[in-house]
């Protein structure tokens, strides 16, 4: 089956999208990273609604890009089809789950990538691919026809080189009509949450930070009450315990039913999942919701910015352990968006060691909008 075609015409006419290949694309199968998983799926009735929406808009699809396996994965390396290139840093991984939309969008394969973001899938590879990355307020956009990875924190958004591009397709994708876009009072600095970047990471990060604060006009605070590195790990493992319970709840039929369809690495995410009791769900569920009651707290005095990564992104080819280790490192930062349901945008802020590395700022939920105009001029 052809491709679906766009409508030719509107504010994305002729814009190229690659599609992350979770995303229904109306006459194609999705395969979702995993070969037994395309061999069971049936070709789609419809795109997805958020496809349909830029293909409306004029937008056309480039192709269907390349996933990690069931979007589990933040690093971009998939044990059946290999790792997709990262142009803007040769050598190594493209950061993942939306590896193959972040490869055509930084190689000029593509002008825009439609992916999603559970716990940083966007935001990861467009920190390691020196692109912009929006993860949406929660809900905001509408995942029918998206493969679920773990509903309370999946959302759908956009990789795009160019700034403006990016807003004018979210502006497509958000619903309602736009309100006259509201500034922060401040963008605040955690000396914590810089801190869990690595040194070079970090320096570049600030001096986004500044660049950032000298184009809007607006100060530069630390966070008055900031977190503690003790409660970042908390987060952090509160949302691993209630993503995997989620995951479980989604694939663990698939999985069950097809031992070896996974690599030995994602397999065991799911099965931490099967794994999981009442007890610590329940406990895990109680951590995020003090998180989200934090950052609300915190987002009262301005839009708090840190670092999209911890790290530059990992060779290709760089042993488990320090491919774990990355991500680790990583999920502090990446999940506190994703528990809380707020938007945040990922800014290319120059380079650590000559790679790529993003800022990220958060802003309140529902501020979209606003956010992207701040920070992508949209």
């Amino acid at each position: 089956m052809p491709l679906p075609a766009g409508s030719g015409t509107g504010p994305l006419a002729g814009v190229r999208v690659a599609v992350k290949d979770v995303v229904a694309v109306a006459g194609q199968r999705t395969g979702a990273g995993v070969p037994r998983w395309l061999e069971r799926a049936l070709p789609a009735a419809a795109s997805a609604p958020a496809l349909q929406a830029l293909l409306d808009a004029g937008a056309v699809v480039a192709g269907l890009a390349r996933t990690d396996e069931l979007a589990f994965s933040l690093l971009g390396v998939n044990a059946h089809h290999g790792t997709p290139p990262n142009p803007a840093a040769p050598g190594r991984v493209p950061g993942g789950s939306s590896s193959g939309c972040a490869a055509a969008v930084a190689g000029g394969a593509a002008d825009l990538g439609l992916g999603t973001d559970t716990a940083g899938s966007l935001r990861v590879p467009g920190s390691w691919c020196g692109l912009h990355a929006w993860r949406p307020t929660h809900g905001a956009v509408d995942t029918t026809g998206v493969l679920p990875l773990a509903p309370s924190f999946d959302t759908v958004g956009l990789l795009a080189r160019d700034a403006g591009l990016l807003a004018a397709a979210a502006r497509v994708l958000l619903p309602g009509a736009s309100a006259p876009a509201r500034r922060p009072a401040a963008l605040l600095r955690s000396r914590t949450l810089l801190g869990l970047a690595e040194p070079a990471t970090a320096r570049a990060v600030e001096a986004a930070l500044a660049a950032l604060a000298e184009r809007t006009g607006l100060p530069v605070r630390d966070v008055g009450d900031d977190v503690t590195a003790d409660e970042a790990g908390e987060w952090a493992a509160a949302f691993r315990t209630a993503q995997a319970a989620e995951a479980w709840a989604a694939h663990g039929a698939f999985v069950t039913a097809e031992p070896g369809a996974l690599s030995p690495a994602v397999e065991a995410r799911f099965r931490a999942g099967e794994r999981t009791g009442a007890a610590q769900l329940a406990a895990a569920r109680a951590v995020v919701e003090r998180t989200r009651a934090r950052l609300d707290a915190v987002l009262e005095d301005g839009w708090l910015c840190l670092p999209s990564t911890a790290t530059p992104a990992p060779p290709v080819g760089a042993p488990p352990e320090l491919l774990e280790a990355v991500r680790a490192g990583t999920l502090p930062l990446t999940t506190l968006a994703s528990q809380t349901g707020v938007p945040a945008v990922g800014l290319p802020a120059g380079r650590a060691g000559g790679l790529p590395v993003g800022l990220c700022v958060l802003a309140p939920r529902g501020e979209d909008r606003s956010l992207l105009v701040l920070v992508a001029g949209g």
